[in-house]
């Protein structure tokens, strides 16, 4: 079984909206929403992961980040790690450079149903306001 190591960013403004993208038709667990983020590589802490992912996905300079949790899920194909943070300081505007379809969302009406389940507890904890 493949283990990943993978940090994701929780992009939230000053308005308390939390910036989604879509997950392409062709990957793992195909059109669900999700907080942007990839893969930590070789020889990258988790924070430094992020802050290159960030930029490849949506295009922002991570200023800020602070880690809020981690999660471990295991799929049929594939064991993951997903170490959350949370980014409210950041240059730039994010977009979906991949072309991935995204949006905002107020953060209390974030829907844990469309997202991967490895990420259900951490939108139920913001939906409650925990963060």
């Amino acid at each position: 079984m493949k283990h990943l190591q993978v940090a994701v960013g929780i992009i939230r403004n000053d308005k308390k909206e939390i910036f989604l993208t879509q997950r392409a038709s062709t990957s793992h667990m195909a059109n669900k929403w999700e907080f942007p983020g990839g893969k930590i590589e070789a020889g990258e802490s988790a924070l430094e992961g992020l802050t290159r992912e960030l930029m490849e996905e949506t295009g922002i300079v991570v200023t800020e980040a602070l880690a809020v949790g981690t999660a471990n899920h295991t799929y049929q194909e594939v064991s993951v790690i997903l170490h959350f943070y949370l980014v409210e300081q950041w240059g730039g505007e994010p977009w979906g450079k991949e072309g991935q379809p995204q949006r905002w969302v107020p953060q209390t009406h974030l829907n844990a149903d469309e997202f991967p389940p490895a990420n259900i507890e951490m939108v139920e904890r913001l939906v409650r306001g925990e963060l």
